[in-house]
């Protein structure tokens, strides 16, 4: 069983593959390509959930690999001063945060109009296993299909989801298509930036990229070990 990494755009896919060293093998894919590693495949799905879910559908269904998990991983913003930029945050829940509807009481997630789901919940023991390896903040991250880019809507943000520690644009939809495949997925993220007012004389991509590739590098053995060992089964 491999593991499967989806990112985003490429930069973030390459910052993924430099933590295992060597020239990947390419194979192709509709739409995307995947970098192959050792255990590892490595693939820039797109920005957002809907691209996210389909890149990682296509990745799932491909006849060249069996795989037993799925990683979203990248660059994003963060709640600071909880997660301070250059951090690691690993999902201990993945949220679609603005999937559902609004109403004159506020907004109203999928799952409370009755349909869908809102929530995916990758498996505690290895949440708590990438975190110490890491050095990553264990939490929820929320998944945006609109960044956010105010200091309201940071705030209406975390009033809805207390504890929240940052935000991207793929989980949800990387985690929708391994759950629709019952393989189990994860959640990695270096902090970029805050959430909030868009400053990007204050972003720190260089910096959020080198400290993703240094997390892969950190824990390879520890997604290796888990995918082999079976241990997705444990809580």
């Amino acid at each position: 069983m491999r593991v499967l990494v989806v990112t985003a755009v490429p930069v973030e896919r390459d910052a993924v593959t430099r933590a295992f060293g060597g020239t990947p093998e390419t194979v192709a894919l509709p739409g995307t390509e995947l970098h192959r590693l050792g255990a590892f495949d490595v693939l820039a799905g797109g920005a957002g959930p809907a691209a996210a879910a389909a890149a990682t559908a296509f990745a799932l269904a491909s006849a060249s690999a069996q795989y037993g998990l799925v990683v979203s991983a990248g660059i994003g913003g963060a709640f600071t001063p909880l997660t301070p930029l250059g951090s690691l945050v690993v999902a201990s829940d993945i949220v679609a945060a603005d999937l559902g509807a609004d109403t004159p009481d506020g907004f109203l997630p999928v799952t409370a109009l009755g349909f869908g789901r809102d929530r995916f919940a990758p498996p505690p023991a290895l949440v708590r296993a990438v975190a110490a390896a890491a050095g990553a903040a264990p939490g929820p991250v929320l998944t945006v299909s609109t960044v956010t880019g105010t200091a309201e809507r940071a705030g209406s943000l975390l009033a809805a989801h207390p504890g929240a520690l940052a935000e991207a644009m793929e989980g949800s939809g990387v985690a929708e298509a391994a759950a629709r495949t019952e393989v189990p997925v994860l959640e990695l993220r270096a902090v970029s930036n805050a959430v909030g007012p868009r400053d990007r004389d204050a972003w720190r991509i260089g910096d959020a990229l080198a400290a993703l590739t240094e997390a892969f590098g950190k824990t390879a053995p520890v997604l290796e070990g888990w995918n082999r060992h079976d241990d997705r089964h444990r809580s």
